[in-house]
């Protein structure tokens, strides 16, 4: 029999299989956290031959293994280099065959590029916005300049290579170097001083410049962001001297390119357009002095064949024979010129006289008696007008009268008819409009007859 008092055994718990609590942190990573930003440096990088990328994001504290699926043809692959910091779009997951915490990365871009971008356009809009960019303020770039200023680091790569094509495409220029940090905190107020007073040499017992060179070599654009200052934009907008901007390389874009008078692409650019080619000069010079050379000389032997010619030809001969001809011509133009004269006269003689006519004619008295006469014409055809019309009137009058008295009532009375009337006046026409006792009138030819009706 079962001892009924006896403690029951406990039941043995239920276990989970390793890939059950392994698909269990999965799926609760991914539905509790799903895709978020994280920022860190990456490291280890792997690239496949399928095409999958394999890494890891590390910051001072932890690091997480990544995995990004046909990783180029997502977005800002081409920026994705170990020790490089970037934001990367994930979704948290588990790798199930080992267990492993992992991220699936979607995109990434350079960590603070967005901000620095949104940084960039703003500054950008507002700058235009005052027309600092505009085409008409930009200075122009002297052809041959005598002193080339240049603001960059004194130790950098830059300011080595301006220097070198400076020297061997003109080494009668002399450059004057404004040393600066193009890179780091507060640079931006060091490369905006330096322009100001490059502006402004005398003041700070700097040689004038006849242009200004300002830039740096490439980098990130962090390394480049001090040339995206305001700060600076505004001092090559107010600089007096031409500023041609060397910021980084071809594909690299700062404000300070905007504002400055010309944008070199690079720092050996913008020597190469600062000044000219000498090797160029002296074989243009060259060719110039052959052409003049051969100008000359063509020019001397034709006045030489023309002397010649002269010499003997007409100068062999005596004086009176050379001016014989020209004396000639002399006679021949005066006598022209004589009768073109008196044509002339008579012309504006006969001229004069037809317009004293048209005067005389246009005289404002003749003018006036004219008018006038034209007056009176028309004053005496309204008075016959006039005549006509009232006779025409009184003769049409003359016929309704007759025609009136013909046809009125008064010749009525004259064949002895009358009209009966009321008090009021009315006309009588029937015995039912009277009343006994009621006073008639009688219209008859030459009077009333009042009359009481029985």
């Amino acid at each position: 029999m079962d001892d009924l008092f006896a403690p029951k055994p406990s039941p043995v718990p239920k276990a989970l299989s390793v890939t059950q609590l392994v698909r269990r942190m999965k799926n609760l990573l991914e539905i509790e956290l799903g895709e978020v930003w994280v920022e860190g440096e990456i490291s280890n990088l792997k690239k496949q031959a399928s095409g999958h990328w394999y890494f890891s994001l590390k910051d001072d504290g932890a690091q997480i293994q990544c995995a990004m699926f046909g990783a180029r043809k997502r977005t800002g692959s081409e920026v994705m280099e170990d020790g490089v910091k970037v934001r990367a779009f994930a979704e948290p997951s588990v790798y199930e065959a080992r267990g492993q915490l992992q991220l699936i990365v979607q995109r990434v871009e350079r960590a603070g590029v967005g901000e620095l971008q949104a940084r960039f356009e703003a500054l950008k809009r507002k700058l235009q916005a005052e027309g600092l960019f505009d085409t008409s303020r930009k200075k122009p770039i002297p052809s041959f300049p005598r002193v080339v200023g240049i603001i960059t680091s004194d130790t950098g790569a830059a300011i080595r290579d301006i220097l070198n094509i400076l020297e061997r495409r003109a080494p009668w220029v002399q450059p004057v170097l404004y040393p600066v940090r193009v890179q780091g905190k507060g640079a931006e107020l060091e490369i905006a001083r330096a322009i100001e007073r490059m502006s402004n040499p005398e003041k700070y017992d700097i040689p004038r410049s006849d242009v200004l060179i300002v830039g740096r070599g490439g980098g990130s654009i962090e390394d480049l962001w001090n040339f995206n200052e305001e700060v600076v934009a505004r001092a090559i907008a107010a600089c007096q001297i031409p500023v041609i901007s060397a910021v980084g390389h071809e594909i690299d874009f700062t404000i300070a390119d905007f504002v400055a008078d010309l944008r070199a692409p690079t720092p050996s650019a913008a020597a190469e357009l600062a000044v000219p080619d000498g090797e160029e000069l002296k074989a243009r010079l060259g060719i110039l002095k052959r052409r003049l050379s051969r100008r000359v000389h063509d020019r001397a032997e034709r006045l030489a064949m023309m002397l010649e010619n002269l010499r003997r030809g007409v100068l062999s001969r005596g004086g009176d024979r050379l001016l014989r001809e020209p004396v000639l011509r002399l006679d021949s133009l005066r006598g022209l010129l004589s009768s073109a004269l008196e044509s002339n006269v008579r012309h504006r003689e006969q001229r004069l006289k037809e317009l004293g006519r048209t005067l005389a004619a246009h005289h404002p008295a003749r003018q006036l008696q004219l008018r006038l006469d034209h007056v009176l014409r028309l004053r005496g055809q309204f008075e016959r007008a006039a005549t006509r019309r009232l006779d025409d009137s009184d003769q049409r009058l003359h016929r309704l009268r007759s025609l009136l008295r013909t046809l009125g009532p008064e010749s009525a009375f004259e064949r002895g008819f009358s009209i009966a009337l009321d008090a009021t006046g009315r006309i009588i026409r029937s015995t039912a409009d009277v009343a006994s006792g009621e006073e008639i009138h009688t219209k008859v030819k030459d009077g009333v007859i009042r009359s009481t009706v029985k």
